[in-house]
């Protein structure tokens, strides 16, 4: 749990949400969509908390991810494209 200073100078507790291995695949990719939809402007604008909210939460998704689709479709050609 993260917690940042509210407006009165209490403690206001971020929990990062819906335990990941309980969430359909639909809902594990939406949640994903979410935090890349989001990611630019949380790194550039939030707040610390909200930053290590946001690392824990992708973390904690792309592992579900990863645990149930290890052999997911890679595209080969990712690997070689010139940046």
């Amino acid at each position: 749990m993260v917690r940042m200073h509210g407006e009165n100078g209490g403690a206001v507790a971020f929990d990062t949400g819906v335990d990941p291995a309980g969430l359909s695949d639909e809902d594990l990719f939406r949640e994903l969509a979410s935090l890349y939809r989001t990611r630019l402007d949380t790194l550039r604008h939030g707040p610390d908390p909200a930053l290590d909210n946001h690392f824990k939460r992708t973390a904690e998704l792309e592992t579900e991810y990863m645990a149930r689709h290890p052999g997911r479709e890679v595209d080969p050609g990712r690997l070689s494209r010139e940046l």
